[in-house]
């Protein structure tokens, strides 16, 4: 796997944000990621941020995920 290939995981979350901001014009919370991902933990969804952030995938204007921007 390459250290930019995103998790399966992953690429759900990325899916979720991108069609989330297409029919909602804002970005999901953490909780509607997970709603929609099938993960009751808000610390696990938080997790695969991070590591989404890591992998340059998307960027935090902010201190909170709800400013996140997608990466290219």
């Amino acid at each position: 796997m390459s250290i930019d290939a995103p998790t399966d995981r992953q690429g759900q979350i990325l899916r979720v944000i991108r069609n989330w901001i297409a029919d909602q014009g804002e970005r999901p919370s953490i909780r509607q990621i997970g709603d929609r991902v099938g993960l009751s933990s808000s610390s696990s969804v938080a997790y695969q941020l991070d590591r989404l952030e890591d992998r340059r995938l998307i960027s935090r204007t902010g201190r909170r995920w709800r400013s996140c921007q997608l990466g290219t």
